[in-house]
């Protein structure tokens, strides 16, 4: 797959020359909703004979539309965990955009003329609610004008589950009560976060569990705070583990929110070693424990949780 990122105004030097099928949205999380819209361009490439092509931005419209601070913007994917899913779903180039103030201010006919068809579009491919600029104008039942004939105009109704519309909301939402078995089924794959093997205060070792202590990024969206069954990824090899997300407040008040996952039958230091962390399971909220012993106690009743949990499935 070919990545192409692109700055308002771009060269054209820079495209392809290929005529593609190109498929638009932001698509965070890649969800099932996603993957239909996606896999409809890629019909359509693969019976006209085109190039897949998909369309993203490197950062939230919202940040330039409602000022949020881009650290503040929380993602279900990372731009590298998106690629990897587009990569997967057959799209032969992907286009990264940077939404800049410059990029936001295009009228919907200049973002029709410089971003579908100059970028070759055969056709175009999108959800039934995406949109380029005022909804009121520039929706996709207002494409075909803007197209002017010049490529055809795809529209993939919307994915339902149980009724509801398959969405990075209803995700996200989900994920806050901690029901990561739908999660898991709306995505279409576990949910996954990625960081990087820090030093913590070494108190899981202290009480017979050593943790591996995981530092994301402040763009990483994570699960509800609780204790997960989850699995690592070290290297090419996957783990079982118990995820903990919290403050640990049993020893203390006021501390910082940690990412912690203790690896089953496991004995290695991984210090520095960039994880990925799938999180399949949630067994329970946080507690504030009256002592040790208590912790310990429910700890090793984590781990016969875990264990049982993941008796049943295949891990990796």
């Amino acid at each position: 797959m070919q990545i192409i990122p692109i700055r308002h105004p771009f060269d054209s030097k820079q495209i392809p020359t290929d005529d593609v099928v190109m498929v638009l949205g932001f698509f965070d999380g890649v969800h099932r909703g996603h993957q239909k819209v996606i896999e409809t361009g890629k019909k359509a490439a693969t019976e006209k004979g085109l190039k897949l092509a998909v369309m993203t931005f490197n950062q939230h419209p919202s940040i330039v539309f409602q000022k949020v601070l881009p650290e503040n913007m929380k993602y279900l994917n990372s731009l590298q965990q998106k690629e990897r899913l587009m990569e997967k779903l057959g799209v032969d180039i992907l286009y990264i955009v940077d939404f800049t103030s410059a990029f936001a201010q295009l009228a919907p006919q200049a973002f029709v003329d410089q971003y579908i068809v100059g970028l070759h579009s055969k056709v175009a491919v999108s959800g039934f609610d995406y949109t380029y600029g005022p909804k009121d104008v520039a929706d996709v039942d207002h494409l075909p004008k803007y197209a002017q004939g010049r490529f055809e105009v795809v529209t993939v109704s919307k994915e339902e589950l149980a009724g509801e519309k398959i969405s990075s909301t209803r995700i996200r939402k989900l994920m806050e009560s901690g029901q990561m078995e739908e999660v898991t089924e709306l995505l279409g794959y576990v949910y996954e976060i990625e960081g990087t093997v820090v030093h913590g205060d070494a108190r899981g070792r202290l009480l017979g569990f050593p943790t591996a202590n995981i530092k994301v990024k402040s763009t990483v969206r994570l699960p509800r705070i609780g204790v997960y069954a989850v699995e690592i990824q070290i290297g090419d090899k996957w783990y079982i583990g118990m995820g903990s997300i919290g403050h640990n407040d049993t020893f203390g008040e006021g501390r910082e929110l940690t990412v912690e996952v203790y690896i089953l039958d496991f004995h290695q230091d991984i210090y520095g070693e960039q994880v990925t962390v799938r999180w399949n399971h949630y067994l329970r909220d946080q507690v504030k424990f009256d002592g040790a012993e208590t912790l310990i106690a429910q700890l090793k009743q984590d781990e016969l949780d875990t264990a049982a949990y993941f008796s049943t499935d295949t891990i990796g």
